[in-house]
């Protein structure tokens, strides 16, 4: 697994492990924490001596692929997209020539025309409007046109909206919780957008089952549920009776941003067979729970601090 140090992968860990796998973990960085169990290699994914190197002392029959450039502001036109792209051909490559069966990647709902508002893989025209998207939709192109000459078996797994515990601060729902967690005012712009959002640890789940299944091609990886960011927003400040923090902004949409955006489900819970273990409500309880026992580290690490 690439990216086995980021927010997906890190949950995808434990879930590979109990199924049986044999599981070598690639991330630049190699975290504090991890479970028992994986084989870690601190490699840099853009070198394709690494890269190299890494599948020829392995030569894992499987390949699931999280790694990116991620960050919060700037992934979006980054040309880092670009690198990623490049790298990713590389490791596909390289996972072939050293006997591969089978791969799934990650990609995005920006590769989605947004002006449909409703997802579907088989249906729903490709007209990514952002660098990010334009790479990820080059890559499961390339990833399928060389599935179809090499007989490499591959999915491409279509990310949505997701949240969860171990979520970077500035994401939405992470950013919400934080802010009413230290009694601040918690703003939530563009309340009436209607978005699908899914738990880290059921994305983790369902792309671990794509993984082990024999169904390729693009799979959306979301809920199929809609729901608007104020009702999200209303959920976190209700359980933690914040109401009165709670500040919502324009109803209109901003720019380049649709009105809904909301998966088609039908491949995932049909041909795979996998449906999510978290609803929303039980969902944000957990995210709230682990975001309470953050601060109350912090807190403690400072106390002693200055003791």
């Amino acid at each position: 697994m690439t990216g086995a140090g980021g927010f997906i992968g890190s949950h995808s860990l434990p879930i590979l492990i109990e199924n049986g796998f044999e599981v070598h973990a690639a991330d630049l960085f190699v975290p504090e924490e991890k479970p028992t169990g994986v084989h870690w290699h601190p490699v840099d994914l853009l070198d394709t001596r690494q890269t190299d190197e890494l599948l020829a002392a392995i030569h894992p029959t499987h390949l699931l692929h999280f790694a990116w450039y991620a960050k919060p502001g700037e992934y979006w036109n980054s040309l880092e997209n670009i690198r990623w792209v490049e790298g990713s051909l590389h490791l596909l490559r390289a996972f072939h020539r050293h006997g591969g069966k089978r791969i799934v990647m990650a990609g995005t709902c920006a590769e989605y025309d947004w002006r449909y508002g409703y997802c579907s893989e088989q249906v729903t025209p490709l007209v990514p409007s952002t660098l990010y998207g334009i790479c990820k939709n080059t890559l499961q192109h390339l990833l399928k046109e060389v599935s179809q000459v090499t007989g490499l078996s591959s999915a491409w797994g279509r990310l949505f909206f997701l949240y969860g515990p171990h979520e970077k601060p500035e994401k939405l729902v992470a950013s919400f919780i934080c802010s009413l967690l230290k009694n601040q005012e918690a703003h939530c712009l563009h309340c009436t957008l209607i978005r699908d959002f899914l738990h880290v640890q059921d994305v983790a789940s369902a792309f671990v089952s794509l993984l082990e299944s024999n169904v390729n091609g693009p799979v959306n990886i979301a809920s199929g549920n809609p729901v608007t960011l104020k009702d999200i927003a209303n959920t976190i400040a209700d359980k933690l009776n914040k109401r009165d923090l709670v500040r919502f902004g324009e109803s209109t949409c901003p720019l380049n941003e649709p009105s809904l955006l909301v998966a088609e489900v039908k491949r995932l819970n049909i041909e795979i067979g996998w449906t999510p273990n978290y609803d929303l409500d039980r969902g944000l309880e957990e995210t709230i729970e682990w975001w309470k026992k953050q601060r109350k580290v912090l807190n403690e690490g400072k106390n002693k601090a200055a003791d």
